[in-house]
């Protein structure tokens, strides 16, 4: 994901709005480079018949062209991960016994797509500054500016006629980024289905959320940056996350099924199982949704989005084709944790105190910038919409340095769903297991540094420790 100016201003509202939860990464490629903090990233057309019961495995299903070959049919519950009459478990070599059923050179090929994503945060923050540079000392975004003004007299027609110039124009420099990023490396890897028709098709989609979500965002900022003054950043940071939160509302019934097929789970075993953990948990959700995630990736996935009488359960297809039905039902008891847990109000409260930090800098930061080299980019104020670039490059700088900030956030609420999830569904094997799977393009090992800076969920041994730990106090626990 092209770490644009842009992008880490939309990295705080995604985050804030926490709409969906999907299990590690998300089925679908990444937004286009836009300058948008545009729809919340949608676990994302075609449609995939529901299989009538969901297996480990199916002829159905894609070929198999992932980072762990025929990974399916290598995890299965080692020998050590059951405990003997009358002993405890060994948690540390249950643990080991779990991880050392993924091949070496399977891990190896795993690592370096994970590790090569370390690299890319930082070219991806050079490359932000590089783009907002040629839009300022190139004059461009200023000329952006002036042929808004030329257009119409009203204000907030100029700054939506600027935004849409704006997108357009940044999508362009960024579009190499993407595209490799987004296409190219998910190839390499084999972590891709799609042809780069469906893929471009996917971005196109995305680009034009984008230009909605980001000129309606932007007319209003710009309106309070007029109407507020030098609190701006104070009414900035509130609207930007009311502005999350409606995102989080309208997610699973407009922006998600744009980009994916959503239909009905099939009548059967498993889809009572969620129902019925939904139902004692207080979830109120009378139905489960499967989307067709398999037309962009084999990456297994689900969620539980919305709020306020638009909450949606929903797993994708490569969960249910590749899982079996302990993995759904651990996966969906971490999903429906998020929801009990209330995740989606804690993102908002601490995301709302980081938005104002980062507001509250980048208007000190901006007028310094623009104090100094205002004249040369003619960029007259807060207010110039020609001065979005400094925003955005700004804001690419907090989200780089605040990635361990960031990831340490949300990776606490994966924890807190882990444990939810292993306490509802009580299907530790099935958790682990899932966690093998996942890391087709997660590390599975790292360091505790790399874990705390990088992860933005917890490592698979972290995930298969606390598992094993689990089942050793619950003995009795698991249906498989």
């Amino acid at each position: 994901m092209a770490f644009t100016g842009w992008r880490a201003f939309a990295l705080v509202m995604i985050l804030a709005a926490a709409p969906a939860f999907a299990e590690e990464a998300p089925s679908k490629p990444p937004p286009p480079a836009s300058p948008a903090a545009a729809p919340a990233p949608a676990p994302a057309r075609a449609t995939t018949p529901a299989p009538t019961a969901p297996v480990a495995s199916s002829a159905t299903a894609p070929a198999d062209t992932s980072i762990l070959p025929n990974i399916d049919a290598l995890v299965h519950v080692p020998a050590a991960a059951v405990p003997k009459p009358g002993q405890r478990l060994d948690v540390e070599a249950a643990t080991q016994a779990y991880l050392d059923e993924i091949p070496p050179d399977a891990k190896a090929r795993s690592d370096a797509y994970f590790e090569g994503g370390y690299i890319l945060i930082a070219v991806d923050f050079v490359y932000a500054l590089l783009v907002a540079a040629i839009l300022l000392w190139g004059k461009v975004s200023a000329n952006l500016r002036d042929r808004a003004q030329r257009i119409t007299r009203f204000r907030w027609l100029q700054i939506a006629i600027y935004a849409v110039q704006y997108l357009i124009v940044a999508t362009v420099l960024t579009l190499p980024l993407q595209i490799y990023e987004g296409f190219i490396r998910e190839h390499q890897y084999g972590l891709s289905n799609q042809t780069f028709l469906q893929w471009a098709g996917d971005f196109g989609i995305q680009f034009a959320f984008g230009i909605v979500f980001f000129t309606l965002f932007l007319v209003v900022l710009y309106t309070l940056i007029r109407w507020t003054g030098s609190r701006w950043w104070i009414w900035g940071a509130a609207f930007a996350i009311l502005f999350a939160a409606f995102q989080a509302l309208i997610y699973p019934v407009f922006l998600a099924p744009a980009l994916n097929h959503y239909q009905p789970l099939a009548q059967g075993q498993l889809r009572e199982d969620i129902l019925s953990m939904a139902r004692a948990n207080g979830v109120p959700a009378d139905n489960v949704w499967e989307f067709d995630a398999s037309r962009q990736s084999k990456r297994m996935s689900a969620n539980v989005s919305g709020f306020l009488g638009t909450t949606r359960v929903s797993l994708n297809d490569n969960l249910l084709r590749r899982g079996s039905p302990a993995e759904v039902r651990a996966v969906m008891g971490h999903e429906l944790g998020h929801y009990v847990l209330r995740h989606v109000w804690m993102f908002l409260v601490d995301f709302t105190l980081l938005l104002l930090i980062a507001f509250g800098f980048i208007d000190w930061a901006f007028r310094g910038l623009v104090s100094r080299f205002g004249a040369a980019w003619r960029v007259n104020g807060i207010d110039d919409p020609a001065g979005l670039p400094v925003i955005l490059g700004l804001f690419a700088f907090l989200g780089f340095v605040g990635t361990p900030v960031l990831n340490s956030v949300t990776r606490n609420a994966e924890y807190q769903a882990d444990i939810f999830g292993l306490n509802v569904a009580r299907e530790p094997d099935g958790f682990a297991m899932t966690a093998l799977k996942l890391s087709e393009y997660r590390k599975l090992d790292p360091t505790p540094w790399e874990e705390f800076i990088f992860y933005d969920h917890p490592s698979g041994r972290s995930r298969i420790h606390m598992a094993m730990q689990w089942k050793a106090e619950n003995p009795d626990a698991g249906r498989r």
